[in-house]
């Protein structure tokens, strides 16, 4: 996935840059759609190696800013903007005393909760069946961000990029999208404690309405 976010975001680059006619537009959007994700947890002890798996599937709305380049075939080129978090879920389990004091023995209650943050678009709109629609062709590169209360450990910070490919219309200043979005895989460790290891995956469905000035 990387070389293909590679290969669209010099392309973006060269094409913002050129000297073509065009318009800059800015504006806002709002969104709404479901976050998907599934992990697995591995117990990173040598006594212990087991393995704890979870789904959430989160609801959410949220809003964005952006600025366009368009030029005069209709091809626009965009970057915006989530100023907010989306929340990817939460959970919490408590682990029983077995009654021994070894490597594997961290007993306690455990919390966690994960969301994206700083969520950054790169886009491209392409206009077909000469009207209003057009395809859609993004990139994000966001953090995923954790919060977790565990006895003897806590986890890092990632940043990750995804793949946005839908389709919208245009209408004057108005936009209308509906989008599918598949992110590269999490894989974090634990650090402080037990060396656990978090594999997850994360992809989204958007709609998402947005005016320009």
């Amino acid at each position: 996935m990387r070389n293909i976010i590679k290969i669209f975001l010099c392309s973006f680059l060269l094409v913002w840059g050129s000297s073509a006619y065009a318009e800059i537009k800015y504006g806002f959007g709002v969104s709404a759609g479901q976050v998907s994700s599934s992990g697995t947890e591995t117990e990173g002890t040598a006594a212990d190696t087991s393995k704890r798996s979870k789904s959430f599937d989160e609801v959410f709305a949220t809003a964005d800013i952006f600025v366009e380049y368009m030029l005069d075939s209709g091809l626009t080129f965009g970057v915006s903007h989530i100023p907010y978090d989306i929340d990817l879920g939460s959970g919490s389990r408590i682990d029983s005393d077995d009654g021994t004091n070894d490597a594997a023995d961290d007993d306690g209650t455990r919390k966690a909760e994960a969301s994206l943050e700083d969520f950054v678009t790169l886009y491209a709109n392409y206009p077909f069946g000469g009207g209003n629609a057009y395809a859609l062709l993004g990139v994000h590169m966001a953090t995923v961000a954790t919060t977790e209360t565990l006895p003897n450990s806590s986890y890092d910070d990632e940043d990750i990029y995804g793949l946005q490919v839908g389709v919208g219309t245009r209408n004057g200043n108005y936009k209308v999208e509906l989008s599918y979005s598949d992110f590269e895989d999490v894989n974090i460790s634990s650090t402080g404690g037990n060396t656990n290891k978090v594999d997850a995956d994360i992809d989204m469905l958007q709609f998402r309405v947005a005016y320009s000035f």
